[in-house]
């Protein structure tokens, strides 16, 4: 018969101590004495917990454990542990370092779990704009796809919602399949509505090609840059111990570096909305040729991330901002027939209307069980 497992349930051990497989302890480097673990953090999708090693020596080594449950769960870690591998081997300092990911041994209900580096940061203090702007393009500018494609080598998430990211050698092609398949996920989560699927069509066939089909920097065609992927601030920190910026909940592939940009427009953003982010990171990084479409570039950009967010958090408000700037778009690349008109007095980016975020609860888990 089937259960559903709350996570709280499969965390702990009867006794409220945080549960820790045999599989995580196989995983851990180096040799201690003891081992311990704690929850520690939230996590809208997975469950995370602070492990506590003590060497042979007295001194202890701290690491981080985030677990997910089924088989979307790997999904989820793996895609986050193979995007964090791929930023610290370019850029070490900027992401706690991966150590692992694996299934628990215990197979009821089916659990995996990633291992990482745990580093004390600072979550709530504002992101620097000049730090930021220098790391990020840092790592932009020093990746580079093994393919010489658009995409990733394994399927990362945004949240929970999988990101499509089979390897393009066009970027219009590869970001039209990418927003295609989240367009698919929020119209299944929050039900059809007929003008913003016409709206949807023509920005995918018509706007998309138009502008981003032939896209250069520095007169050259644009290269595929290793993302982030979903960079806001909730995914952003200080490290106590230097006080330099520090990034996680990573979900990488390989893009025009211009997208990362797209989310800090999404109204669920606060401190990065603000024109000095981009105005630094361009600085850095300057925008790619048409110069002078580099705004509407980042409203295009920024619809994936909004209907990322509309399909994990159904009949939410940003939904209707997202249609609004397929409006837009529209009425200035393609046409506006069956679809509404765009009103600037619903774009956040124009009235600075504020949205606090949902982080939402951690899904149950249906798994079989014996009966």
């Amino acid at each position: 018969m089937e259960n559903a497992v709350a996570a709280k349930d499969v965390a702990y051990e009867p006794d409220g101590r945080f549960y820790l497989d045999e599989a995580v302890i196989e995983a851990l480097p180096g040799e201690f004495g003891s081992v311990s673990a704690e929850a520690c953090g939230i996590s809208a999708w997975t469950t995370t917990g602070k492990i506590t090693t003590k060497r042979l020596d007295g001194s202890k080594k701290l690491f981080f454990l985030k677990t997910a449950y089924g088989e979307a769960g790997g999904v989820i870690l793996k895609g986050e542990f193979e995007s964090a591998k791929a930023i610290h081997l370019l850029m070490p300092s900027l992401i706690p370092e991966p150590i692992s990911y694996g299934s628990y041994k215990r197979l009821t209900p089916l659990t995996y779990f990633y291992l990482s580096e745990f580093v004390k940061m600072d979550v709530s203090a504002t992101p620097d704009p000049v730090q930021l702007a220098n790391k990020l393009s840092e790592l932009h500018k020093r990746s580079r796809s093994p393919t010489n494609k658009f995409g990733f080598h394994v399927t990362t998430c945004d949240g929970k919602m999988p990101n499509t990211v089979v390897w393009e050698e066009s970027w219009a092609t590869f970001f039209g399949n990418l927003l295609r398949a989240i367009c698919k996920i929020d119209q299944q989560n929050n039900g059809s509505w007929p003008e913003m699927d016409a709206a949807t069509e023509r920005v995918i066939n018509s706007v998309v090609p138009r502008l981003l089909r032939n896209l250069k920097h520095e007169g050259n065609p644009i290269e595929p840059c290793l993302l982030h992927g979903d960079l806001w601030e909730p995914n952003l920190g200080v490290n106590l111990e230097n006080g330099k910026l520090i990034m996680y909940d990573v979900s990488s592939f390989y893009a025009h570096n211009e997208m990362e940009m797209g989310l800090w427009r999404a109204d669920f953003c606060s401190h990065l909305r603000s024109p000095i982010y981009k105005e630094q990171y361009l600085l850095k990084y300057p925008a790619a040729e048409p110069v002078d479409e580099f705004d509407d570039r980042n409203r295009l950009y920024s619809l994936k991330a909004s209907l990322n967010y509309s399909a994990g958090h159904p009949e939410s408000a940003v939904r209707q901002s997202a249609y609004n700037n397929m409006c837009y778009l529209c009425e200035k690349y393609s046409t506006t027939e069956g679809i509404g008109k765009y009103d600037p007095q619903k774009d956040p980016s124009v009235t600075g209307a504020a949205f606090v975020p949902d982080f939402g609860k951690r899904d149950e888990v249906t798994e079989e069980k014996a009966a």
